[in-house]
């Protein structure tokens, strides 16, 4: 390949996916499987089936939150959800932390749910948080298995936004801002912004 194709390439690259996991993490995680390669070997069970944005299906999500206390999203029903994986080493995804817990709170009609994706132990959450506060709840997952119902991220963030009948409205790979999710609620019949 000549040079000028290789920047060409590491910019689309870039463009398509903010942050990607570190080189130990990504293998860990299983993040280079392609839909066509991600053939489960006959000792494993086939991978569960992701619902699509704008399917009839319906993702689960329960996890513990990092003060110990149960979240699931089947449980927010009638509100707008936003699922964030992110990462502490996601220079992106601190960026749009701020106003993703604007975003939690000061609208009633939306919840934001944060999904540490890294290995990082909880004391060390904790001490990150106090330096970058947000007033969502924030779990940390198994990056080697991550929540069955959501695609493993390609790059970090990865936001899912889930409609109050529980479907996935939108996912967005990379960063997304408040206006992006409030105009993908109202794209998908949800109140506008006054």
């Amino acid at each position: 390949m000549r040079p000028v194709s290789l920047a060409v390439l590491a910019a689309s690259v870039l463009v398509l996916a903010a942050c990607q996991q570190p080189a130990d993490e990504s293998a860990s995680a299983g993040s280079s499987k392609t839909p066509a390669a991600a053939e489960a070997p006959a000792a494993t069970p086939a991978p569960v089936a992701k619902p699509e944005p704008g399917s009839t299906q319906i993702p689960e999500l329960r996890v513990a939150t990092l003060d110990g206390t149960p979240y699931d999203l089947a449980e927010r029903r009638g509100k707008w959800v936003v699922v964030n994986f992110w990462a502490t080493w996601c220079a992106p995804c601190l960026k749009e932390m701020p106003e993703l817990s604007e975003l939690d709170k000061s609208r009633e009609h939306v919840e934001v749910i944060g999904l540490a994706y890294e290995e990082i132990e909880p004391a060390d959450m904790r001490a990150f948080l106090e330096k970058h506060p947000v007033v969502y709840p924030i779990a940390i997952v198994d990056v080697s298995q991550p929540p069955a119902s959501f695609d493993t991220p390609r790059g970090l963030p990865m936001t899912y936004l889930i409609a109050p009948d529980g479907r996935i409205a939108k996912a967005f790979l990379g960063p997304v801002t408040a206006a992006d999710i409030e105009a993908a609620i109202e794209k998908a019949g949800g109140p506008a912004v006054a």
